[in-house]
């Protein structure tokens, strides 16, 4: 419930901003409109009708997040997010049409300028244009940045552009004032091509989104090294991340110990979305498919009474044993071998326990062995390690060969 909360609480965070922008944008479109028509500017014209383009990209932005907002249904079961994706796209075609308008309008001023009526009126409007657009930029970035919205932070650089667009329509202005005409439509100019590659640039991005696009490998990399360090994990492949709006979802698939139980693999599954979850903070769904390690790589041990390497004779019982043989097996054939003393031999108490451990501390992944308490029993499998019951009347080098054949019985506890 708390992350559902949270998520509807950005949403409308966001919702608040888009429509706080689009009703100033739309005041000061009316403001520089009125005062374009009464000076006689055209270049105060033109960014007018360019506001009233980001009157509509910001109310685009507005219902997009507002659409965000619905909760799933049989027919969209992922919810509403990509609408907020759909109306980032539709800044960015909103931005061109913008540029592509500054480029036109700035080319017909070259062939016929014009002066200014009122300009300290005009200047006032541009400066005023100015600084709101500055302001408005930062406004909508911070809250686009604080809820993951690539819309809001859209229109951030495109109320930036606007910055910009406000100090050439100055300069532009002024320049006129002084009977210098030219430089006007120049400036247009050069805004024109800088907000038509802005646009470009945002569409981009925003059509890889909708198309599932992995736009930061490196979260992936992230994701697999967070999700390795947590204890049980043998291996990840096949991480993937998507955004769907503000959002990310992701899955992978965690390699465990092939007879691990189904309650130890549901919280190492759990461990590990919470993890990632903290350490990537906007990932909002994680699935993840549990499956058993393929290992290739054994190192198995055998409790032995004499010190004879692979024709050693196997002792029966674990704790009593004076020895383990210890076989490193990779990929089906025995690479090496060495016999260690059992440290748990000469204890009256906790033998089987103390030998137990001590095959976990030379990471023993495989015990074969005739007899085995419950105790170390439980000590072994907590630990991953698998536990096969020897064949009576078959020597050390049969019992390997029967093992790696799969011929062994997986070992319950004897008590």
């Amino acid at each position: 419930m708390t992350e559902t909360t949270d998520k509807i609480s950005s949403l409308k965070k966001g919702e608040t901003t888009a429509k706080l922008s689009t009703i100033a944008v739309a005041l000061l479109a009316v403001l520089k409109g009125f005062i374009g028509f009464l000076s006689g500017s055209i270049a105060l014209l033109a960014d007018a009708v360019h506001s009233l383009s980001d009157v509509l990209a910001s109310l685009a932005v507005w219902l997009g997040l507002r659409l965000a907002q619905k909760k799933p249904t049989e027919k969209f079961p992922y919810g509403y997010y990509k609408a907020e994706t759909l109306a980032s796209l539709a800044v960015a075609v909103v931005i061109l049409a913008s540029g592509i308008e500054i480029l036109w309008e700035s080319i017909k001023k070259f062939s016929s300028p014009s002066t200014i009526s009122f300009p300290f009126l005009a200047l006032s409007v541009a400066i005023f244009s100015m600084m709101f657009s500055y302001l408005l930029s930062r406004y909508k970035g911070k809250t686009g940045r604080e809820i993951n919205s690539r819309a809001l932070i859209g229109e951030s650089k495109h109320s930036m552009v606007d910055v910009y667009l406000s100090l050439a329509v100055f300069s532009g202005i002024l320049f006129s004032h002084f009977g210098v005409l030219w430089v006007e439509p120049l400036a247009g100019l050069i805004i024109g091509i800088a907000i038509v590659k802005l646009s470009v640039g945002l569409a981009k991005d925003t059509v890889l989104v909708l198309m599932d696009a992995c736009l930061r490998p490196d979260r992936i990399d992230r994701i697999k090294t967070i999700a390795k360090g947590v204890s049980g994990v043998k291996g990840v492949h096949d991480a993937k991340i998507r955004r769907s709006g503000p959002f990310v979802f992701g899955e992978m698939h965690v390699e465990v110990e092939e007879e691990m139980a189904v309650e130890r693999a549901h919280a190492i599954s759990d461990e590990i979305e919470r993890k990632i979850k903290d350490g990537i903070g906007e990932i909002d769904s994680l699935t993840i498919h549990v499956e058993p390690a393929e290992i290739e790589a054994y190192r198995v041990a055998v409790p032995i009474d004499n010190d004879a390497a692979l024709e050693s004779k196997i002792n029966p019982h674990l704790g009593k044993a004076p020895y383990f043989l210890f076989i490193d097996i990779d990929k089906g054939k025995v690479k090496n071998w060495f016999a260690l003393q059992n440290p748990g031999v000469g204890l009256e108490k906790k033998r089987g326990i103390t030998s137990a451990q001590f095959l976990i501390e030379h990471k023993v992944n495989v015990l074969l062995a005739k007899e085995l308490g419950e105790g170390p029993f439980h000590v072994l499998k907590d630990n991953f390690v698998k536990i096969y019951r020897i064949s009576d009347n078959i020597d050390l080098r049969q019992t390997l060969d029967a093992f790696q054949r799969k011929e062994l019985e997986p070992m319950t506890p004897t008590g």
